[in-house]
Formats: C-alpha cells, sequence, structure tokens
C-alpha cells in the first residue's frame, strides 16, 4: 500500500492509496459545492491512471449532498468509458439514503467497507461497467 496524496480542506480530507494495483479514494467530512473541486480531481486523476479498480471511500462522510451524487454519476460513466472497474465503500446513512432515494445505489455497486469493495473488485466481481456479476444486494443496495 502506498500512499500517494493527502489534501485537506475545512471540511473534507481526501487521500489516495494503492493496494495492488488499486486506487482508494479515501473522503472523510462533507462532499458539497464548496469543497466538491478536489474531491472530483482526486477520484478523475486516479481514473486517468487506469488502475485495475476504484474503490470510492465514503466511510468517513458525515455529508453528501446533491453534489456528491452528481460527482458520483460522472465517476461511474468516466469508469466505464475507460473500462475501470468502480465500486463505493460506505456504511453511513447520510450517503446511503440519498443514494438509495435517487436510485444511484442501483447504479453503482455499494460494499460497507473498503475491504470488501477491495476484495470483490480483486476477485472481478464487479464488471469495468461497475454492475456486480451476479446481483446479491439487500433493501438498502449494499453488498
Amino acid at each position: 500500500m502506498g500512499d500517494t496524496c493527502t489534501e485537506t480542506s475545512p471540511a473534507t480530507t481526501i487521500r489516495v492509496d494503492l493496494h495492488d494495483g488499486t486506487a482508494v479514494v479515501r473522503v472523510t467530512g462533507e462532499i458539497d459545492m464548496a469543497c466538491e473541486k478536489p474531491v472530483r480531481a482526486a477520484i478523475f486523476e486516479q481514473l486517468h491512471q487506469r488502475p485495475a479498480g476504484l474503490v470510492v471511500d465514503l466511510t468517513g462522510i458525515d455529508f453528501f449532498g446533491s453534489t456528491g451524487i452528481q460527482l458520483l454519476v460522472e465517476a461511474i460513466a468516466h469508469a466505464q468509458r475507460l473500462g475501470v472497474a468502480l465500486a463505493v465503500a460506505t456504511d453511513r446513512r447520510a450517503v446511503l439514503r440519498p443514494l438509495e432515494i435517487t436510485h444511484m445505489s442501483q447504479a453503482v455497486v455499494i460494499y460497507p467497507t473498503v475491504q470488501a469493495g477491495l476484495d470483490a473488485l480483486r476477485a472481478d466481481g464487479v464488471r469495468a461497467d461497475g454492475v456486480r456479476a451476479a446481483r446479491h444486494r439487500s433493501s438498502a443496495g449494499v453488498a
């Protein structure tokens, strides 16, 4: 595992780690209009490096508004175009509820932990289009 970047703003901290070729973008704090740009930059920078997979870690998010949803929509589409498998890790209601309400929980595979996301990507359980090969979701859309 190699720490490649840490960026901090008043409401958000972003850290990028590599795990055997799979990138993990860890975001803690808030994702809203005021702090979206550095989060977007970190995710898209990792996608452009075409890792084996990308886990967007939202397990430390306290606020996830419409800006965060839009960011995920764009990241999923970009990952699909590049052929990079993408998964989201979170067990936080602040993230899960908006994703459920907007049906985004059906557009991306959500795991309760980063390790679960890493394991699934390594096992090729998630295709490059972000869809789980064998869908076994709970009602919350969490793997």
